[in-house]
């Protein structure tokens, strides 16, 4: 009889110690990913979303996909309200499961590689936007909002060769910018400014990051774009469809993007057509697409499953590698059909 395979818990520390330090792996298999999704290698269902009624601005969501020779899902909790008692608002959990008998074989924390999967599309992004238009790379950069997902874009961005000459931040909590500001201290930033107005940040940077938590666009006047900065709208839905309009847009999956209220989806309903998307990441990777050096150019990432799938991967095997894995024994108990 075919036996299941043994089932691995891998907790955060250990997929934090696979991930430290190997920002670029981490970009590789995120582009390697994207190669194989553009290519139609891979499955990448619609995510799901569960909401709750009685609290609009907290949801879960369900993000299955399979590369082929793994499937898997990923599973993580946005709850805003959390940053005020001092808890992160995102958690997550992802399972592998075995290709050929479906078994899942591990469980993984999750907001790390969340995490950084989205910081290593944000920096693919921008180093092949940025390199394709032409023109150096940008040297201002602005984050608007300064959480955990901020951090790690800027520290993937450093790993995948941009260097700046300044860093600005706007947070709607000082106490939050202010903290963003002493990780940028850290980090070797010798120029750091701290904004009270977005439109400030906006106007001053040639590459802006938004990573909020906005449900809706705050963001409304395309004038702010003028001077075409490369944008990394990680967040999806802090731009108004006036903005998205006057900009060139790529996004890495059309059907996944244009949905759930984003930036993008409010703006097909706006103008009733989606030609407003120039294409998807993987037509840049590829040379299909060059964007612009004199429009703005919109980077919005609705954050597809198989990215999860191939980071949680590359997690477990170092893990395995190393010969860590907490397994737990007997986890698949029922096996005998009759008993």
């Amino acid at each position: 009889m075919t036996q299941p395979p043994s089932f691995a818990v891998i907790p955060g520390d250990q997929v934090a110690d696979a991930l430290g330090g190997r920002e670029r792996q981490v970009i590789e298999t995120v582009e390697a990913a994207y190669r194989r999704h553009g290519e139609g290698a891979t499955v990448n269902p619609d995510s799901y979303f569960l909401r709750f009624p009685d609290r609009p601005s907290a949801r879960i969501i369900a993000l299955p996909a399979s590369l082929g020779e793994v499937h898997g899902i990923k599973w993580i909790a946005s709850f805003p309200e959390n940053v005020a008692d001092g808890l992160p608002r995102a958690s997550a959990v992802l399972v592998l499961n075995d290709a050929e008998t479906g078994y899942p074989f591990a469980c993984l924390e999750s907001s790390i590689i969340s995490a950084a999967r989205t910081a290593g599309s944000a920096a693919l992004a921008a180093t092949r936007l940025a390199d394709a238009r032409g023109a150096a790379r940008p040297r201002r950069a602005g984050f608007v909002g300064a959480g955990l997902i901020a951090r790690y874009v800027h520290t993937y961005l450093r790993a995948a060769g941009f260097a700046f000459d300044e860093v600005a931040v706007h947070d709607l909590s000082p106490v939050h910018a202010a903290g963003f500001r002493g990780y940028l201290d850290r980090a070797g930033e010798s120029a750091v400014t701290v904004h009270d107005r977005a439109e400030d940040l906006i106007r001053s940077c040639d590459l802006v990051v938004f990573a909020t938590v906005a449900g809706e666009p705050h963001v409304a006047d395309p004038a702010w774009f003028a001077h075409a900065p490369l944008v990394l709208h990680i967040s999806l839905r802090d731009l108004s469809p006036e903005i998205i309009l006057s900009a060139w847009n790529v996004v890495d999956d059309v059907d996944h993007c244009l949905k759930a209220g984003t930036s993008p989806h409010l703006t097909e309903q706006r103008v009733g057509h989606r030609g407003f998307v120039a294409g998807t990441l993987y037509d840049v990777l590829t040379g299909a697409l060059v964007p612009p050096a004199d429009r703005p150019v919109i980077f919005s990432p609705f954050g597809l499953g198989v990215l999860d799938l191939a980071v949680a991967l590359q997690v477990y095997e170092h893990v395995a590698a190393a010969g860590r894995l907490h397994t737990v024994p007997n986890f698949f108990h029922e096996l005998d059909r009759y008993g």
